[in-house]
């Protein structure tokens, strides 16, 4: 489960989802020219890859990770092979969902000419493309779905390619409670802890340090535990309830990651144009 980001959530379930559960409801006229891929893109931590393994998870499909390690190879016309290898292995296991993470490692601008010692050969490239253009219709059952902290690095033939541009940016109080249910739903908390209180000091905090702090504030053992500790058996350590005072000195333990770029979402041309601020 994945506490707040309820807007991704949608935006995911109109693209992604329902084309792959419901493909009979996408039949007729320009409704069968599949979305051939979704762009999340956003600050690091914010919950980019487990939204793209629960979209594939909810619509039934099966997963596909892809990254640069798997495609490239030292052999002359293998990394192409294996290029292609990917597309064809989805279209078997279709409903399929292929997620590149951090794509813009395997899909970065070609302004600059083949770099084939830090970068992904453009032959390989235009490879992946030609593939992804073979997913016509909503029949295929195959999604591309692309995450990275850097759009703007991204080739423009590749942001054609993904229409559906989706932010997922660092989370507002309301999802930051979201977050702080779901990681300590399964925790005892005493009736001293204010979550809301907590949610709200965690402004600037992305979901994953939001989970760090939870994490840091419940293995933190206090004083007054410490020396009830040896008094206790194996079976009775890890009982002592989540008190407010945690959070607190765990809080200031943890340095938030901070937010370098602000991503700046302008449409000119139909292409998608990022700033740094």
């Amino acid at each position: 489960m994945i506490g707040g980001l309820d807007a991704a959530k949608t935006a995911l379930r109109e693209a992604i989802t329902y084309p792959l559960k419901y493909p009979a409801l996408y039949e007729e006229g320009v409704a069968r020219e599949a979305c051939k891929g979704v762009l999340l893109f956003g600050p690091p931590g914010t919950g980019k890859t487990m939204l793209a393994k629960a979209v594939a998870t909810e619509g039934g499909a099966s997963f596909l990770a892809v990254d640069a390690s798997a495609i490239e190879n030292k052999w002359l016309g293998e990394s192409e092979k294996n290029a292609k290898a990917v597309f064809s292995l989805a279209r078997k296991l279709a409903p399929c969902v292929v997620f590149f993470d951090e794509i813009d490692a395997v899909l970065s601008s070609r302004e600059g000419g083949d770099d084939t010692s830090h970068g992904t050969l453009t032959s390989v490239k235009t490879t992946l493309m030609q593939e992804w253009d073979g997913l016509k219709t909503t029949r295929d059952r195959v999604v591309v779905i692309g995450s990275t902290n850097r759009p703007y690095d991204l080739d423009e033939a590749v942001l054609r390619r993904l229409p559906r541009r989706v932010l997922v940016d660092l989370p507002d109080k309301a999802s930051r409670r979201a977050i702080l249910d779901v990681t300590l739903a399964r925790n005892r908390l005493d009736a001293s802890v204010d979550l809301d209180g907590v949610a709200a000091k965690l402004e600037g905090y992305s979901g994953s340090d939001c989970k760090e702090v939870c994490r840091e504030a419940i293995v933190r053992i206090r004083a007054a535990q410490e020396s009830e500790i040896p008094n206790f058996k194996g079976s009775d350590l890890g009982h002592f309830p989540l008190v407010s005072a945690d959070f607190w000195t765990s809080d200031h333990l943890l340095e938030r990651s901070r937010r370098v770029d602000v991503f700046l979402v302008t449409r000119a041309r139909g292409t998608l144009t990022l700033k740094r601020r």
